[in-house]
């Protein structure tokens, strides 16, 4: 696992959340979370990413292990993959948007980041 925040979770949770949270950020774009959810999410995020710039059937493997939807696997490697072939790293934007209502914690958007030309 990169980093080694612990989220206030289990091991089997905190996994099992950022699993859920790359997957559903490579399904929708962007999604809104704390700024330390988001760091954590983008380094899964860009490990997937860059895994899945090799399309081989061991790449495929690899991040079907990790991604929760065999759907966004697909469209991991037809369409986000190739945006990104000419980049290395940096695929994930972290916006903050300041303090959530509830509690205070920093809230941010986090979104896939367009390539640069």
């Amino acid at each position: 696992m990169p980093g080694s925040r612990k989220l206030g979770r289990a091991t089997d949770h905190r996994i099992s959340m950022l699993r859920g949270l790359v997957t559903y950020l490579l399904e929708n774009g962007k999604i809104e979370t704390t700024v330390t959810r988001a760091k954590e999410v983008r380094a899964m995020t860009e490990k997937m990413i860059t895994v899945a710039k090799d399309d081989s059937l061991h790449a495929k493997r690899q991040v079907l292990a990790y991604v929760t939807k065999e759907d966004v696997v697909k469209k991991l490697f037809d369409e986000i993959a190739p945006k990104y072939k000419d980049v290395n790293g940096g695929y994930c934007r972290i916006i903050k948007t300041g303090p959530r209502r509830g509690d205070a914690a920093e809230m941010c958007i986090i979104e896939l980041a367009e390539p640069k030309k």
